[in-house]
């Protein structure tokens, strides 16, 4: 099952990571943390406000994804704990995929620990992938999806 496109029911799906793809959005992933890197201090947001930010690499049977864990977040997760992700998203961050939580997901820490192997050799996060066209919104609105001409919509 390919988990794509959920953006328009936001209805938050159960899913394995290796069912996880370049376009899912508002999924539930629980998943083994396998390890996690140094924290790194960066300027992020409109405003450039600093943040902190540590990628975990987490995964089950099926395989394993890089979790991008901001500020808060940094400090709950550690190496072999079971994270329950819920209403995550991915994004692509230089071509590979990352489970983000974003602000309308949670980010918890299982009280069962995963049973079982984590799948370190399906890493969806070490295959680059392209980037889907965006839509332009603004063209859209604006120029009524035609290139050159203005048209007004009301």
């Amino acid at each position: 099952m390919a988990v794509e496109g959920f953006s328009r029911s936001r209805e938050p799906v159960d899913v394995k990571v290796g069912e996880l793809t370049s376009t899912s959005r508002a999924v539930n992933v629980i998943a083994k943390t396998v390890s996690k890197s140094e924290v790194r201090n960066i300027a992020a947001g409109r405003d450039g406000a600093p943040h902190r930010v540590s990628d975990a690499l987490v995964g089950d049977d099926t395989g394993c994804v890089y979790l991008t864990l901001w500020d808060d977040n940094i400090e709950k997760v550690k190496e072999g704990d079971t994270v329950n992700v819920k209403n995550g998203y991915i994004n692509l961050f230089r071509g590979n995929m990352r489970l983000n939580v974003g602000r309308y997901g949670t980010l918890e820490i299982a009280e069962q620990p995963f049973e079982g192997e984590v799948n370190t050799e399906n890493n969806l996060s070490s295959k680059v992938y392209e980037r889907p066209p965006r839509r332009d919104a603004y063209r859209e609105r604006s120029y009524g999806g035609r290139r050159g001409g203005y048209r007004r919509r009301y």
